[in-house]
Order: C-alpha cells, then sequence, then structure tokens
C-alpha cells in the first residue's frame, strides 16, 4: 500500500468517526437534555523515507482523531405545563443515584414513584442539596417548586433540589442520551434558577448539524474514490509490468 492510500485512508478514518457523530446529534434533535457532541481532528506531518531534514524538505499530511467533545451550551426551554419538569437556567446539572453511581444530568423530566422517590425517566432518584433522595409522601397533592429548587406541599417545605457543576465542564463523560460521568470534584451551585413546568430541550442545531452532514459524507466520497483509483492504477501498473515478455 503506497503513500497516497494510507494519507486517504486517514483522512476516511477521521470522516468516519464524524459520520457517527453527527448522526447520533441528527437522532437526538428532540432528546430533552441532550448535549450535542463534535469530532475533533488535525493534521500532522510525516517526513518521507530519504527526505530533507532541513525545513522545506518532503513531508506528508496525514489526518488525525483527536477527541470527541460536549457542546454545553443551553438549549432553548418549552413549556409542558407537568409539575414533576424542571428545567435549569444557567448553569448546574441534576443529581441521580444510578446503580454505577452518581450520574449529572440537564433531562429534568422528573416522576414520581408509588412511594413518593422522585426520579428522572429511568427510575434513577433525583437527589437534593446533600446528596439525598428525594422522597415525597404519598398525601402530598400540592406540589411547587421555587426558583431555588425549594420543593414544598400543602405541608410546607420538604425539600430542595440540587443542583451541581464541575470547574471543567468538558471532563464530563457523557453516558447514553442524557446521563454524564463527573471524573472530577463537583461542587453546589450558589445561584440556582430552577423553572417548575418546563423542560430544557436539546442544544442541536438540525440544520446545521445536517449541512455538516453533508460535506462529510462530499469529502468521504472524494477521498475513496482517491482509494479506488490508486488501487486501479497499481493493479494495471502490475499487470502490465507482468504481460511484458522478459528480455
Amino acid at each position: 500500500m503506497d503513500n497516497t492510500t494510507n494519507i486517504a485512508l486517514s483522512r476516511i478514518d477521521v470522516l468516519t468517526r464524524a459520520l457517527e457523530v453527527t448522526s447520533n446529534n441528527l437522532a437526538n434533535t428532540n432528546t430533552d437534555g441532550f448535549k450535542a457532541s463534535h469530532s475533533q481532528f488535525s493534521e500532522f506531518l510525516v517526513k518521507q523515507k530519504g527526505g530533507n531534514t532541513v525545513p522545506g524538505g518532503r513531508e506528508e499530511s496525514y489526518t488525525e482523531d483527536r477527541s470527541v467533545y460536549q457542546d454545553h451550551m443551553q438549549g432553548p426551554m418549552h413549556q409542558t405545563g407537568n409539575l414533576t419538569d424542571f428545567a435549569i437556567n444557567g448553569e448546574g446539572y441534576f443529581s441521580v443515584r444510578t446503580s454505577q453511581g452518581v450520574r449529572l444530568t440537564r433531562n429534568g423530566q422528573f416522576q414520581r414513584r408509588a412511594d413518593g422517590t422522585l426520579t428522572d425517566s429511568a427510575g434513577n432518584p433525583v437527589l437534593d442539596t446533600n446528596s439525598r433522595n428525594i422522597v415525597l409522601r404519598q398525601q402530598d397533592e400540592i406540589l411547587s417548586v421555587a426558583s431555588d429548587g425549594t420543593i414544598s406541599t400543602q405541608e410546607g417545605r420538604v425539600a430542595n433540589i440540587g443542583l451541581v457543576t464541575v470547574d471543567n465542564l468538558y471532563t464530563l463523560q457523557p453516558e447514553g442520551n442524557y446521563l454524564l460521568r463527573p471524573t472530577t470534584q463537583t461542587r453546589n451551585v450558589a445561584n440556582k434558577e430552577i423553572r417548575q413546568g418546563m423542560l430544557e430541550s436539546s442544544n442541536v442545531n438540525a440544520v446545521s448539524e445536517m449541512t455538516h452532514m453533508i460535506t462529510i459524507q462530499r469529502d468521504y466520497d472524494l477521498n475513496f474514490q482517491l482509494v479506488q483509483t490508486e488501487s486501479t492504477r497499481q493493479t494495471n501498473a502490475i499487470d502490465k509490468i507482468t504481460a511484458e515478455p522478459n528480455v
């Protein structure tokens, strides 16, 4: 396999990853609390064998898949009217207790189990400011949540929804479509703003992602054609050499 093919294949490998990321973004355009991901790649140069070591020497340009990062920009809010739907305006994440440990989320589509435990859509208990499960009494009918997360019923204040964050949002590791695993120490958000009866929509820009997907697909096709053309050229050259009579 020659250098031209290797260079094209390095580009195809990166584009394949970028296509997967973009496709996942588009698939979650309507997933509440979803944060779009973006692939990051860069060029790296490799000196050709026998190439000049001085500046301006012969070098080959390859493409390297560097990382995939999340866009934590807040998505638009939409009203639902459900008493157990909550949206965060500004910084912070809800904490939920999963079988794998505490996870963070911006998806505030919660529900109340038969035993009164407030959970997310997957049944993971929502945590308060002291990292305890929020449990409401079965007889509590009136439920209101202030902007600071204070939950009140007809009996008065019963709990306070916790909001946490981390110093570097890019250290959060996505799990599934709406959960994030903190890899560094979390801290409570000082100024909380929670809105009841609303949800935060996905921050995916469908038009932008679709345009990006078309660009990736065109680039992929061009590089794939280059690989095929180079393969055909090499095959023809080999056939020509083997067909020549021995002198």
